[in-house]
C-alpha cells in the first residue's frame, strides 16, 4: 500500500480486508472555480497515498440540490463510495436506518476526540457513542465580503460595521454598483439572515431562539432588529440578477457590487482571482458588529456496501482526510479553517488568520445545522424565499412567521 507512515495507526485496522486497489466514487457539490481547486487536492491524496483512485461524482448546484440526489440513492441501493454533507444532522435519519459506516475504529486509531477543534464537530458525527462521518473543514457563514475598487470608485471608505455598510450604499449606487450581491437563491438569502440574526441581535438572543427554540425571543425586539436589517439588505440587493452565490462573489471581485455576506467559502473565488486578502478586498467577520464564528462545515460518510475491499478504502479515505497534510492542502484551496489545532498555517492570508484568531479565543456557535432540523431549516428558507422575491413583503409580517416556526419546531 502506498499510505503513508503517519496514516499507518489508522489503516492497520483495514490492513486484514484491503486486499486490492478500488475505484471509489465520491460524491460532492463542489463546483465553482475555488471549490474545484479545492476538492482536487483531495482527489490527489487519495491517488497518490493509497492503491486507490478516486472518482469524482461532482453534482451541479447547492447543496439543496445534490442532498436528494445523493439520499436517493442511498436508500434505493446505489450507493456512492463516500459523500459530503453538511455538519450536523442531514444524515441523521441515514445513519439511523443503519446506512452509514461506523467510523469508531478510525477516529480512536487517529485520536480524532484529542485533535478536532471544537469537538463539536465529531459530536456531530456521533450517534450513541459511535462515529459516522470524518469532519473535514470549519465553515463559518459570518463574513461580509468588502469589494476595495467598488469603494475607491464611489469616492468613500470601505466600511468597517454593517451600519457604516449601509450608509455608504448610496455613494455606490450613484456609480452604478450593487451596494449588496446576493444570489437568487433561498439558501443565500436564509444564509445571510443566520449571519445577521447573530450579528445584530446578539450571541444571548440567536442561543434563545436556535439552541433553546423560544418563539418569544423570535417575536422580540431583538430579531425585529435582525428582520428591519433584512429589509434594507432586500433593498440593497435588489439589481444583483444573478442565481450562483459564485456569481454573486465575482460580483464583488469585479467591482460590481460593494459586498456580499456569504461564507468563508468564498475566499476560494478571491483566490481563483488572484486577490489578496487586506488589499484587493476586505472581509468583516460578524458583519463588523460581532466577533464570533458558526462553526459549520463539511464532513464525509461513507455508505455501506456488501463489498469489503471498498469498505477498506472507505475507511482509508476517511483517515486520510483528518490527516495534517491534507487539513492543510484541503483548506488553504477552500477557505475554510482546518479540523485539527495541531496543523501548520503559516501559508494562511489575512481573512484565514482572523477566523483563526476568533477560533482561538474560543468565540464560536454551532451552525444552524447543528441547532435546527433539517426540515425547521426548509421552512426558513422558504420564509426568506418569499420575503427575499417581495418588496412588500413587511418586516413584522416576515418575523410573525418566522416565530412560528420556532414555535412549532422541534
Amino acid at each position: 500500500m502506498k499510505l503513508t507512515t503517519k496514516l499507518l495507526s489508522a489503516s492497520a485496522i483495514v490492513s486484514a480486508t484491503s486486499v486490492g486497489a478500488v475505484e471509489l466514487e465520491v460524491t460532492h457539490w463542489w463546483t465553482s472555480g475555488g471549490e474545484a481547486a479545492a476538492v482536487s487536492e483531495l482527489a490527489k491524496a487519495f491517488n497518490e497515498q493509497t492503491d486507490h483512485t478516486w472518482v469524482d461524482g461532482a453534482i451541479a448546484g447547492s447543496g439543496g440540490t445534490a442532498r436528494p440526489i445523493m439520499i436517493s440513492r442511498i436508500t434505493g441501493g446505489d450507493p456512492m463510495g463516500a459523500t459530503q454533507f453538511n455538519h450536523g444532522r442531514q444524515a441523521e435519519e441515514l445513519v439511523e436506518a443503519g446506512l452509514m459506516q461506523d467510523l469508531t475504529e478510525v477516529a480512536e486509531a487517529q485520536n480524532w476526540r484529542e485533535i478536532v477543534k471544537p469537538v463539536s464537530l465529531l459530536d456531530a458525527c456521533t450517534i450513541d457513542g459511535r462515529v459516522y462521518c470524518a469532519p473535514l473543514n470549519i465553515h463559518s457563514w459570518q463574513w461580509l465580503w468588502l469589494s476595495h475598487d467598488a469603494y475607491e470608485q464611489a469616492g468613500v471608505d470601505v466600511p468597517t460595521n454593517w451600519d457604516e455598510f449601509v450608509a455608504a450604499a448610496p455613494a455606490l449606487q450613484e456609480q452604478g454598483i450593487v451596494p449588496l450581491a446576493m444570489g437568487e437563491q433561498a439558501w443565500q438569502q436564509s444564509g445571510a439572515f443566520g449571519v445577521m440574526a447573530i450579528a445584530l441581535a446578539g450571541e444571548e438572543a440567536w442561543r434563545a431562539v436556535n439552541i433553546d427554540l423560544d418563539a418569544e425571543v423570535a417575536a422580540g425586539p431583538a430579531y425585529q432588529r435582525v428582520f428591519e436589517a433584512a429589509v434594507a439588505a432586500r433593498d440593497l440587493a435588489a439589481d444583483t440578477n444573478v442565481g450562483d452565490w459564485n456569481l454573486a462573489t465575482n460580483m464583488v471581485i469585479t467591482g460590481q457590487a460593494g459586498g456580499q455576506i456569504m461564507g468563508d467559502w468564498a475566499q476560494g473565488e478571491f483566490q481563483v482571482a488572484g486577490q489578496v486578502a487586506g488589499e484587493d478586498y476586505t472581509c468583516l467577520p460578524g458583519l463588523g458588529e460581532t466577533q464570533v464564528l458558526d462553526t459549520g462545515g463539511d464532513a464525509f460518510y461513507f455508505p455501506k456496501n456488501d463489498d469489503p475491499e471498498i469498505t477498506a478504502a472507505q475507511l482509508e479515505l476517511a483517515a486520510l482526510l483528518v490527516s495534517p497534510e491534507v487539513q492543510v492542502d484541503f483548506n488553504l484551496k477552500k477557505g475554510s479553517l482546518p479540523v485539527r489545532g495541531d496543523v501548520d498555517l503559516e501559508a494562511a492570508n489575512d481573512c484565514m488568520r482572523k477566523g483563526l484568531d476568533i477560533l482561538a479565543n474560543g468565540n464560536i456557535l454551532p451552525s444552524g445545522d447543528m441547532a435546527l432540523t433539517p426540515d425547521v431549516q426548509g421552512q426558513i428558507e422558504d420564509l426568506m424565499a418569499e420575503f427575499w422575491s417581495d418588496p412588500s413583503y413587511t418586516a413584522e409580517d416576515a418575523q410573525a412567521r418566522y416565530a412560528d416556526i420556532i414555535a412549532s419546531a422541534n
